[in-house]
C-alpha cells in the first residue's frame, strides 16, 4: 500500500509518499489557494516520475490543510489522478485523539 499524504500550511504544502514502512518521498510547493487539482497533478506527477513512482502506485490519500479554499482541488487531485477517495482531516474524522481545548471546533487540521 501506498500513501500520499498532503500537509498544507498557510505558506508551504508538502506531499509524501509512504510505502507502508517508510517515506519513500517528499515534495514541497507554496501554497496558493487557487491553484487547479489539473495544475497539482501536473506538477506532482512529474515529481512522481523523477522518483520512479506513479499515479497508479498511490492507492490511499489523506489531506490536512488550515486553507479551506485549498481542500476542494486536493481532494479532487485524489479523486481524479489516484481515483481513491481521500481521508480529509478536520472533516467530522474520529482519529482517536482528544483535542483538550476549550472550543475544539477552533482547532486547525495541522493540530
Amino acid at each position: 500500500m501506498m500513501l500520499l499524504a498532503i500537509e498544507q500550511g498557510n505558506t508551504n504544502t508538502l506531499f509524501a509518499v509512504h510505502d507502508g514502512s517508510e517515506w519513500v518521498a517528499q515534495w514541497r510547493t507554496a501554497t496558493q489557494s487557487t491553484r487547479t487539482a489539473d495544475e497539482y497533478a501536473v506538477w506532482l506527477h512529474q515529481l512522481l516520475s523523477m522518483t520512479g513512482l506513479r499515479f497508479d502506485m498511490l492507492d490511499a490519500c489523506i489531506i490536512s490543510s488550515v486553507v479551506p479554499q485549498s481542500v476542494f482541488n486536493l481532494r479532487n487531485l485524489a479523486r481524479r489522478y489516484l481515483k481513491v477517495e481521500p481521508l480529509v482531516i478536520g472533516e467530522n474524522v474520529d482519529l482517536g485523539i482528544p483535542v483538550r481545548l476549550e472550543k475544539p471546533s477552533e482547532a486547525g487540521a495541522d493540530r
